[in-house]
């Protein structure tokens, strides 16, 4: 078996496992970034809409290389059909639109292209990155560090580091080697589809459609995906419906209030997946070792929105980890120390996430359905709403 040694050893080169490597490795830290994918940002499972502000909060350059369209704002519907409209070119013109001098809200970019324009990033910062790399296991050594078996394409290695970082997606595997708990209940994971579609009109909003007629526990959408395309797609709960996300699609489009917008369209692509709308992971920590992202539960748990809160908390990690390891210090990666992590999580964007949590508990404890779905709309409504103190979570 084959040994290598560095100061941070991070699995998944999604957004923040990539967003923490290239920060870490600014810095002067030794990192290595493996990921078991050949093809990074596959298989799709996201609809790829983020703020301008949470790129430019982690210092991503707005490049063409990733982005497919500008949003301008957002159109919430209930049931029936009735919007609240929020588009920023009208309630700001002088500072949001198209024109010279102007700028978008945010947008929906392609995750194949991000996640890989990402990886570079980390490359260019100093950052080793291996594809086609499994990670098996962990455990402490008695010098602090710990000790993480991989298997590169057939070849078994052991990496020995000071953390380890799991950016693993979902119910994380390196979470588990540690004991934590990253199952999910079934009642708090959305099934989510859509379809890249062509000839559906858009205009730069971000549509979302409430209502249990049409997404049981979740909600339905409408994205613009550039060049002519758009997204539709819902996301449902299964133990609050007999049909699968498919069925409910296929009626959205089919029978809703956008029927006959959709009357023309053509799929020409179909994605799916698992979105939690959960809380975040109450321990995210262990000896050696830090949960980020989709692992430790950073996903937005009335959107499901999981890019921006990837992003932010893998800068509050990153400096986290470098001030850690600065040099001058006693090396303790005990998980006593590493809970410090998680405190300055809470205080940057945790806090805010676990009262989104509480206000979506509240909503689908209701009962009685129309009462729900008025709760939802509402609540969705006021999420958006450009004096949300929620806006940038």
């Amino acid at each position: 078996m084959n040994n290598y040694d560095c100061d941070i050893l991070i699995v998944g080169s999604g957004p923040a496992g990539a967003t923490l490597a290239r920060y870490a490795a600014a810095a002067g830290l030794s990192v290595l970034l493996v990921d078991k994918r050949q093809e990074l940002g596959a298989p799709i499972q996201c609809s790829g809409a983020v703020s301008r502000h949470a790129l430019e909060e982690v210092g991503i350059p707005l490049d063409e290389e990733f982005i497919l369209e500008a949003i301008y704002g957002f159109a919430i519907y209930d049931q029936s059909g009735s919007a609240t409209r929020i588009d920023y070119r009208q309630l700001k013109g002088d500072e949001y639109g198209e024109g010279e001098g102007k700028k978008p809200l945010g947008y929906v970019v392609d995750r194949r292209r991000f996640d890989r324009y990402l990886m570079t990033l980390a490359e260019r910062s100093g950052a080793e990155t291996w594809l086609k790399t499994e990670g098996l296991g962990y455990r402490t050594l008695p010098d602090g560090r710990c000790e993480v078996s991989l298997r590169n394409f057939n070849r078994l290695l052991s990496v020995r580091c000071k953390v380890l970082v799991g950016a693993d997606g979902l119910q994380s595997q390196v979470g588990k080697w540690a004991g934590l708990q990253t199952h999910i209940k079934i009642t708090e994971l959305a099934g989510c589809l859509q379809f890249i579609v062509d000839q559906v009109e858009t205009d730069g909003l971000l549509e979302i459609i409430t209502g249990h007629e049409w997404a049981p526990g979740g909600y339905a959408w409408v994205f613009p995906k550039g060049h002519g395309y758009a997204e539709i797609g819902l996301g449902v709960i299964s133990t609050m419906t007999d049909h699968n996300a498919q069925w409910h699609l296929d009626k959205f489009i089919q029978q809703s209030f956008f029927k006959d917008r959709f009357r023309n369209c053509r799929i020409l692509e179909i994605q799916g997946g698992g979105v939690p709308l959960a809380a975040p992971l109450r321990t995210q920590y262990a000896d050696n070792l830090i949960l980020v992202g989709d692992a430790a539960r950073h996903v937005n748990p009335i959107t499901g929105g999981g890019i921006h809160t990837a992003l932010s908390g893998a800068k509050v990690a990153a400096d986290f980890l470098v001030s850690h390891l600065a040099g001058g210090q006693q090396q303790d990666f005990s998980a006593a120390q590493l809970k410090g992590y998680q405190d300055a999580w809470l205080a940057a964007i945790g806090n805010k996430m676990w009262e989104l949590y509480h206000q979506k508990t509240k909503v689908f404890h209701q009962e009685d359905i129309p009462t729900r779905d008025a709760y939802l709309y509402r609540t969705m409504s006021d999420y958006f709403d450009p004096n949300s103190p929620y806006k940038k979570v």
